[in-house]
């Protein structure tokens, strides 16, 4: 198991690298003739390429999702049928000759450095020392499809210290939270927040019991630490147990070693099954992770729409 302190120690100079590309704004004439003498420049480098190069997630359903905001912002035209199993063999139009590089989720961030643009998740931008809302060229709107959610094993739904742990996640400390700290970035999709407290358990049964969740390092386990001491004002342990990746947390539920996971969204988890034949289910959506594009070695996307 990998630490968020070790990912950082990994991903520390690609973030360093990426901070570097953040654009600022200025309303003076000067500076508004060196920025567009920084976008005829970037504009021009761009043109003599051979390729623009692009990273995005190599899991079907992010690949699909990120070359579908590649697409909205230019990069190339998909097959009309390409769906949420879109891959780089289904780019129908590259006239800007567009490389894509699929790479492991937790590694984008890595590799940012070495792209033109990578798309990255939210939660592994957040852990690479990014900022959503200032650092992404363009991000996914707040309609995204792919809520975050809770999940157990086929069976488990009603066991009393999940389903207690799905109210602390749908409560109103959570969302709070998830707006004071992400600021967009990481949005609830819990429609009407409670005090994080499920009326029909019996907490009194569960003092003394403990409910395990594996999760990726933020935003999940950071708001996993709310639902901690939420759960605790009942006598109920969290077991938070961290990871970087996109497979284990899966597989431990699957074969009991963890009660939970909180990581993923739907298509990813209906994609796992029926991969890898586990029966994984939805206890609850929590929230979404609008997905961003983030400048590498260029730091805009005036080479693209220009």
């Amino acid at each position: 198991m990998i630490t968020r302190r070790d990912f950082l120690k990994v991903t520390g100079a690609a973030a360093a690298a990426a901070a570097l590309t953040a654009c600022g704004g200025s309303s003076s004439t000067a500076s508004s003739a060196a920025s567009g003498t920084a976008s005829s420049a970037a504009s021009s480098a761009v043109a003599k390429l051979d390729k623009v190069k692009v990273a995005v997630p190599n899991d079907t359903t992010n690949e699909a999702r990120a070359l579908t905001l590649l697409e909205k912002n230019g990069f190339f035209k998909l097959k009309a049928d390409a769906g949420l199993t879109a891959t780089a063999k289904d780019i129908e139009e590259n006239p800007l000759n567009v490389s894509v590089d699929e790479v492991e989720a937790a590694q984008v961030p890595n590799v940012l450095q070495d792209e033109d643009y990578a798309v990255i998740n939210s939660n592994y931008a957040i852990s690479a020392g990014l900022d959503p809302m200032t650092d992404a060229l363009a991000m996914e709107d707040g309609t995204s499809a792919y809520v975050n959610i809770l999940v157990c094993k086929d069976g488990n739904q009603e066991e009393p210290k999940i389903k207690a742990l799905a109210a602390a996640l749908q409560s109103q400390k959570v969302k709070e939270f998830m707006d004071e700290n992400y600021k967009g970035a990481v949005v609830s999709v819990v429609e009407n927040p409670t005090d994080g407290y499920d009326s029909s358990i019996d907490y009194d049964a569960l003092n003394g019991e403990t409910v395990s969740c594996a999760a990726t390092p933020a935003p999940h386990c950071e708001v996993l630490e709310i639902c901690k001491d939420i759960l605790a004002e009942k006598g109920i342990t969290l077991d938070i147990q961290e990871y970087d990746d996109y497979i284990i947390p899966n597989n431990i539920v699957e074969d009991g070693q963890c009660d939970t996971n909180y990581f993923q969204h739907q298509p990813y988890l209906d994609d796992f099954n029926a991969e890898h034949g586990t029966h994984l289910v939805t206890v609850a959506g929590i929230h979404v992770e609008p997905m961003g594009i983030y400048g590498g070695k260029q730091d805009s996307l005036a080479p693209i729409e220009g």
